[in-house]
């Protein structure tokens, strides 16, 4: 596949791109020759060359599915625990340390970076990686890996702060209604309600990206729910679920069904929430993605520096709410101490590395994929609790197998229709930019 952008002959000299591994410098222009089109082109076939860069994207899809669902399921059973063991209940002072560890996101990936490329002088490697990233952002902008020369010459700096901005707010106020119903309906009311964002992440997607309306995908989706509803409701004690904001809700010592303050509220609320967020992961990749003919790499390391943007506003701006909380005497300032604290740190970290993953996630497949596949964590957590030590530890029940089962298979599915379709898509792209060249 060619690459992304011309080669760049002012840092030749600089052997392999330091934003990158060996075998995907070319994309980032850091070979020591000029990549030619047509021979690239006429190496492999177009059908090869589409299963080869799809089987290529998946892959770090895979690696960083793998990640998220480790880290989600972490900060699941920590959330769960500070709120209903610890008695730390915060909502929003939760969701804002939650939110703003975003920010740590881009400086831990530019230290891998920097650590795989310490044989490269700092102010060779610094300006290449902003060349990248402000040429990533002109894609991100304009929708196309080759912005003219005049949209070239504008800087894409506001543009990205204005999207921040908007992403930001709807990821927070998606967020917030979780936190919002938790204590007005019940856990498992919460579970199925909040959890069917993967439909609308469908449903969205098709007027906002063009999603084609799949019958294979539709079906996933629907048994994807189908088995969130098992879990939630084929037990007498809660499934545990974590949100993606930081919470936890469910579990043997989550509060009784007849202790929800206002039930209809409250599901009103999380069905608003859940619609919320299934609006905001495709308005990420709608307005903060590059376009899916951008190589993986450069993908992953843009989602990196678009989590950081949304930890920062949210450190900046939404820490304003805080004290009016504390003097309307809705939620009372306050940080958690000792185990607390602790046990808060491991939750935040694990959220911000989940976060990292999921972004990343969106970027390299789309939403409706990364959505269902965070319901997996559902029967993760179910596993998880069967083997932890008591009195932590609750036994896996066959309501939990069986909505596991379902996730799994409808996850299954799922990714098997996308990997076709994106494979199809490339195919088509190739052949159109190999006739043009050959014309």
């Amino acid at each position: 596949m060619p690459s992304d952008l011309r080669p760049d002959h002012r840092h030749a000299d600089s052997g392999r791109s330091p934003l990158l591994a060996k075998t995907d410098a070319e994309e980032y222009g850091g070979s020591r020759t000029p990549i030619s089109r047509r021979s690239t082109f006429h190496e492999r076939d177009p059908e090869t060359q589409a299963k080869y860069e799809t089987r290529k994207r998946y892959t770090y899809a895979a690696i960083f599915l793998a990640l998220s669902l480790v880290s989600f399921t972490v900060q699941t059973e920590t959330a769960v625990y500070i709120q209903h063991e610890l008695k730390w209940e915060k909502p929003y002072c939760m969701l804002y340390m939650t939110h703003g560890s975003w920010i740590l996101l881009y400086p831990t990936l530019l230290l891998i970076l920097r650590l795989q490329n310490l044989s490269t002088p700092w102010p060779a490697f610094w300006r290449r990686h902003v060349q990248v990233l402000r040429q990533t952002a002109l894609m991100v902008q304009h929708q196309t890996l080759h912005p003219t020369t005049r949209q070239s010459q504008i800087s894409p700096v506001r543009y990205m702060l204005k999207m921040t901005a908007i992403v930001t707010c709807a990821l927070t106020v998606a967020g917030g209604s979780w936190y919002i119903a938790v204590n007005l309906t019940t856990a498992s009311d919460l579970t199925a309600i909040y959890n069917c964002s993967a439909f609308f992440a469908y449903a969205f997607s098709i007027p906002f990206l063009h999603e084609r309306v799949s019958v294979p995908k539709i079906v996933a989706v629907a048994v994807a729910i189908v088995g969130v509803f098992v879990v939630a409701y084929g037990d007498a004690a809660p499934a545990k679920h974590g949100n993606k904001s930081g919470g936890g809700a469910g579990g043997d010592k989550a509060p009784p069904d007849h202790e929800a303050s206002d039930r209809t509220l409250g599901n009103v609320i999380i069905g608003i929430g859940s619609v919320l967020y299934g609006f905001y992961e495709v308005l990420y990749k709608w307005l903060a993605c590059p376009p899916d003919e951008c190589s993986p790499t450069r993908g992953m390391i843009f989602a990196m520096l678009f989590g950081s943007l949304i930890g920062g506003f949210t450190l900046l701006f939404l820490w304003i709410p805080i004290p009016i909380l504390n003097y309307m005497g809705w939620e009372e300032f306050g940080l958690p101490h000792g185990e607390q604290a602790w046990m808060m740190a491991i939750s935040v970290l694990s959220n911000a590395t989940f976060s990292g993953s999921f972004l990343i996630l969106i970027s390299l497949t789309s939403p409706v994929l990364s959505s269902v596949a965070a319901l997996l964590t559902i029967f993760i957590v179910a596993i998880v609790d069967q083997l932890l030590p008591p009195p932590l530890n609750s036994p896996l029940t066959p309501a939990a197998v069986v909505g596991g089962v379902l996730i799994i298979g409808a996850f299954g599915l799922l990714s098997w229709a996308s990997y076709k379709e994106m494979d199809e898509e490339r195919k088509k792209k190739l052949e159109v930019d190999e006739s043009d060249i050959d014309d």
